[in-house]
């Protein structure tokens, strides 16, 4: 036996030597199966909703809405004496959602006119836990924008983005109180920018995006995939009521200037110079295009700086200081951004003559 152990003892430790290197030259695969199918990364917008949506706020309205019982009110008959009669007058609460978004340490909130007019009471629920009732600072119906003013430490605020950097197909999310199911976040990306021409407001440069917006989600925020804030949700093109890849926010940088014009004056400043216009395209039969060559004036009004000014319907403007106009709607907000009291160059052409004229912008009424 002996002799048959000193035998076998080599065989094996050779073996074990050879084992040994063949494991070195080419190692056994120990990951786990699922491992091997597992992605070699992840990604995720965790960090963007974490630095942005402990400032976007539930805000929750109520209104008394008071109506009379009578059986008889409504028949025209009867109307004009129940008029100037003491008539019962049943009381209920109308009770409304939305959302919006700490934008200073102060207090001070973002969100769309329309969450909160005529609210009798606008009570804000925040991130963390803690409730309170709200004033309102001040409203601008032409952008649809409100801001309210919360009086509470240790506030969160949301980091502001830059608004002209803005791409079609940059990946966006939406924070809000979508149907009263509190805070929930939505990811799309930017459709288009700029959109206008739509009736919904008197001043209109959207940002479109595909990110869910459903009632409850107005006024909340719309960040960018590093947690940017870049615009106030507002509206959406719907034909059910809900979501159908429509959305529209206002862009970021129309909403601060609307929130630091009403606290530091009360309301929003805007520049006028009292000119109806349309665009005027122009199609070339060499190149197949259709082009915006000005502004055709359509109309002023007769006490407006641009009357004052010389400019007479029929004219065509082609720049405001050098700067060429072609679409109306810019001209529009170009025009409200300037100050009351600055003077322009404005570019016209009349009678296929070139002509300059100055006038000073007034405060729009």
């Amino acid at each position: 036996m002996k002799n048959i152990a000193q035998f076998l003892v080599w065989p094996i430790v050779c073996g074990l030597l050879l084992a040994l290197l063949i494991l070195q030259i080419n190692p056994l695969q120990t990951a786990a199966p699922s491992d091997q199918t597992k992605p070699a990364h992840t990604s995720s917008y965790a960090p963007a909703v974490d630095k942005t949506a402990p400032a976007v706020v539930n805000i929750y309205t109520s209104k008394l809405i008071r109506q009379r019982i009578h059986p008889l009110f409504n028949d025209p008959i009867f109307r004009h004496f129940f008029d100037r009669s003491n008539i019962p007058q049943q009381e209920r609460i109308q009770r409304s959602l939305g959302s919006g978004v700490i934008v200073s340490k102060d207090g001070y909130i973002l969100t769309n006119h329309h969450v909160i007019k005529d609210a009798d009471q606008i009570l804000v629920a925040l991130f963390d836990g803690r409730e309170t009732l709200a004033d309102v600072e001040g409203v601008d119906a032409d952008t649809d924008l409100a801001v309210l003013k919360i009086d509470l430490p240790q506030l969160n605020t949301a980091p502001v983005g830059d608004t002209s950097t803005l791409r079609v197909g940059d990946i966006v999310l939406a924070i809000g109180n979508p149907f009263g199911f509190e805070q929930t976040v939505t990811q799309g990306i930017i459709s288009a920018t700029g959109r206008h021409g739509l009736n919904i407001n008197t001043y209109e440069n959207f940002i479109q995006t595909d990110a869910a917006i459903n009632p409850g989600n107005s006024g909340g925020a719309l960040i960018d995939a590093a947690g940017n804030l870049i615009g106030i949700n507002s509206a959406i093109l719907s034909k059910s009521g809900g979501s159908q890849g429509i959305g529209l926010a206002i862009p970021i940088d129309i909403a601060e200037k609307v929130m630091l014009d009403i606290v530091r004056y009360g309301r929003v400043i805007r520049g006028w110079l009292g000119i109806e216009g349309r665009d005027l395209r122009r199609y070339s039969a060499q190149t197949g295009t259709t082009t915006t060559n000005g502004i055709l004036i359509s109309g002023t009004h007769p006490r407006g700086p641009a009357a004052k000014a010389g400019i007479l319907p029929g004219d065509l403007m082609t720049a405001i200081n050098g700067t060429a106009t072609t679409q109306a709607y810019r001209v529009m907000q170009q025009v409200a951004n300037m100050p009351p009291g600055q003077k322009i160059r404005i570019s016209l052409i009349r009678d296929d003559q070139e002509i300059e004229v100055f006038a000073e912008i007034r405060e729009r009424p």
